[in-house]
């Protein structure tokens, strides 16, 4: 939590990036810029930020929200679904608007010195973390594979607002991007491993058991960052305590950032 700070962030711009229709499928994807320079400056890809998604206290609790990317501008974008009251309230913010928040918390994705190619795995809006963690592989001469994955063409992450020079693979389920795979990501990871010396994910549970029993992974180093409810977001509470080989861990101070391996599931 080094370089955690408070700030009230003014709002640039916010607005649904996709997503957008009435099928009762998953919530569409917003994004919101801030100008958060000390923010910005000391953030690392995979943390996140707790939010007060109101004009007061209530509601009472932060919502964490992961660091989606981060400009030289000294601007921060977080990429959100509306899932409740507070997330609702903050979509609606305009430009000119202050948004409370703290950060950056946690512990993000650690790349090996050594590690050149990189396999990064998106499961629906766990884009999230990733699309940053991408970025700062290409600016170190690294290179970088997305492989993400989503129920329907209309909720994969627009390739247009990806950073030049990232090879990208998609999949949906129903089969309806045409320049995709049809299935899950979990399904086509094996095409890819091989060549990757690190291999980090951002996604739903399953996605993560799923992965754990791929044998293409065996004795790769893979980093997920795992979704927790939250209350305080700095280790006080205890409410995001999971279960891992090493004994019980918080995901807000020791994550949200592990290795596959260390999670019990």
């Amino acid at each position: 939590m080094n370089g955690m700070v408070q700030v009230k962030a003014e709002v640039r711009a916010n607005g649904l990036l996709y997503g957008l229709d009435d099928r009762g499928l998953p919530p569409p994807a917003w994004l919101l810029w801030m100008d958060a320079p000390s923010v910005a400056e000391v953030a690392e890809p995979g943390q996140f930020v707790m939010v007060r998604c109101g004009e007061s206290h209530d509601p009472l609790l932060r919502r964490p929200l992961g660091i989606h990317r981060v400009d030289r501008d000294g601007r921060v974008a977080l990429l959100y679904g509306v899932a409740g009251r507070g997330t609702a309230w903050l979509s609606q913010r305009k430009p000119g608007d202050l948004v409370d928040l703290i950060g950056p918390l946690g512990n993000g994705f650690m790349v090996k010195p050594d590690a050149r190619s990189l396999l990064l795995l998106a499961g629906g809006i766990g884009f999230t973390p990733l699309a940053f963690m991408a970025e700062a592989a290409i600016k170190d001469g690294r290179t970088a594979r997305v492989v993400m994955g989503a129920r329907s063409a209309q909720y994969l992450y627009p390739e247009s607002q990806l950073p030049k020079g990232i090879k990208i693979v998609t999949a949906t389920e129903d089969g309806s991007e045409p320049k995709g795979r049809t299935g899950l990501v979990t399904q086509i990871i094996s095409e890819f491993a091989d060549e990757a010396d690190q291999v980090f994910a951002c996604g739903p549970v399953a996605m993560y058991q799923s992965m754990a029993r791929l044998d293409c992974l065996k004795g790769k180093s893979v980093q997920i960052s795992l979704e927790e409810r939250m209350a305080c977001g700095m280790g006080a509470c205890y409410g995001c305590t999971v279960k891992t080989t090493k004994g019980l861990k918080q995901v807000c101070r020791d994550g949200p950032v592990f290795e596959l391996a260390d999670i019990v599931w």
